[in-house]
């Protein structure tokens, strides 16, 4: 007989009672998710890694001392976490973070392209590279709520929660994104269709 599968809260409230297994579930259940966000954010897989570790170590350690009180909201707790540490990461090292394709990455594979035939393939994947490039011109807020909802496939909901913010908030700043993506579209004359 196949056990009941638990959701977040349950599995939370089973490791905090001992039971070690119930954050390997957690983390198997949301690691591409998290890491995704992550690595959107840094752009480097090592940087990445170390984030989602330390993401990690802080989620134990608030579990541990019995602070989480999120009740069932695992996911946006945990990226709000991440999102922290990225953020921290750069007010250290006084940069923001540029998204550019790497030998072992690629943005357009994370897109999920359609089996297109070739020729389709090749214009959808320059048009990609083109709107990564003007997504890099937006304000950071504007960058992180585009790359949140269109690469991490995140909620409105998933993207306040994980950015502090309300939901108005970020459906303001992808608002003003696309707004300023259409201004610098029009500004450089670019065709943006198949």
């Amino acid at each position: 007989m196949q056990q009941p599968v638990l959701n977040d809260r349950e599995l939370v409230e089973m490791y905090q009672q001992g039971n070690e297994d119930c954050l390997t579930v957690l983390i198997e259940r949301h690691q591409k998710r998290i890491f995704s966000a992550i690595l959107f954010l840094v752009n480097n897989r090592e940087l990445a890694e170390d984030i989602f570790q330390d993401t990690f170590v802080k989620v134990i350690n608030t579990l541990k001392k019995g602070s989480y009180n999120e009740e069932g909201k695992f996911l946006p707790w945990v990226l709000r976490i991440s999102h922290n540490l990225v953020i921290d990461h750069f007010r250290r090292n006084q940069r923001m973070p540029m998204v550019h394709d790497k030998e072992d990455y690629s943005i357009i594979e994370s897109l999920q392209l359609m089996d297109d035939n070739v020729q389709d393939k090749i214009v959808k994947e320059q048009i990609y590279k083109e709107v990564r490039l003007l997504v890099e011109e937006l304000p950071y807020e504007q960058k992180e709520v585009i790359i949140l909802r269109h690469f991490a496939d995140m909620s409105f909901k998933e993207i306040a929660d994980a950015t502090g913010v309300s939901i108005n908030t970020s459906l303001g700043r992808m608002r003003y994104a696309l707004i300023n993506l259409r201004k610098v579209i029009e500004k450089k004359k670019l065709v943006l269709a198949a």
